[in-house]
């Protein structure tokens, strides 16, 4: 049902309404989902099932976040990140609308392709703000679009306040770093990198040792499947990185 109004919402209503009447008509269609065993962190709403998309991730039908959008909430709180000026790379807009509502963060969020809404678009190979500027970066699924990603990685860096942290997350695969520069179609990047816009794949350690090459200390946070867990949280991996 939810994959069937998706699909003819867009095929009729120009993207700009369905932006403005979003939550709206997220409300509407919610209501089947109500219940009491489950809840999104982030919006609040109670529900007896989330949406299991194609991929097994579980969305919120209320707000739409997805599970490591939850996770990432919940470590922002859990690491009293939420401080100072943070800067939100490729922002969903259900953690966007509640990080703006929050008066002990300075709240940048940059989208450079114009997929999501933001408030600036920053490339993040050369970030237009000052040295040692942001508290905190929030930078998940960006690095594997990114062709020259070490020097995402320096600007990351540069713009980073001494003792800040960037939190950082890419799909990863076992093994080495999956690249190859000679792939340039869309077709062809699906079949080897699994989305048609990415243009590698990392490993866990990979990504560590470029990250630990431009200098950052890199702690890396696993999560597992957890029965008890009423937030529809999936298995991933995090980095939490300083400087």
């Amino acid at each position: 049902m939810y994959r069937s109004l998706k699909k003819v919402a867009k095929q009729i209503l120009p993207k700009q309404l369905l932006e403005k009447n979003e939550f709206f008509l997220r409300r509407l269609i919610s209501v089947k989902y109500k219940g009491n065993n489950l809840q999104c962190n982030i919006c609040n709403f109670n529900l007896d099932r989330f949406i299991e998309l194609d991929d097994k991730d579980l969305l919120c039908p209320r707000c739409g976040s997805r599970s490591r959008t939850r996770r990432l909430y919940k470590l922002l709180n859990e690491k009293k990140i939420l401080n100072g000026t943070v800067l939100h790379f490729s922002p969903p807009r259900a953690l966007s609308e509640q990080l703006k509502k929050l008066d002990t963060i300075n709240y940048y969020s940059s989208d450079f392709e114009n997929e999501f809404i933001a408030d600036y678009n920053y490339d993040i190979t050369a970030i237009a703000c000052e040295s040692d500027f942001f508290d905190a970066i929030i930078c998940y699924h960006v690095l594997e679009h990114i062709e020259d990603d070490t020097k995402a990685m320096s600007e990351l860096f540069r713009v980073l306040k001494p003792n800040g942290i960037c939190l950082i997350q890419t799909p990863f695969k076992e093994g080495d770093i999956y690249e190859d520069y000679s792939i340039t179609t869309k077709s062809a990047r699906k079949i080897a990198f699994g989305q048609d816009d990415h243009v590698r794949v990392y490993s866990v350690e990979g990504l560590r040792n470029r990250l630990e090459a431009k200098g950052f200390k890199v702690d890396i946070a696993s999560f597992d499947s957890n029965t008890k867990d009423i937030f529809g949280l999936q298995p991933e991996t995090v980095m939490l990185v300083k400087k």
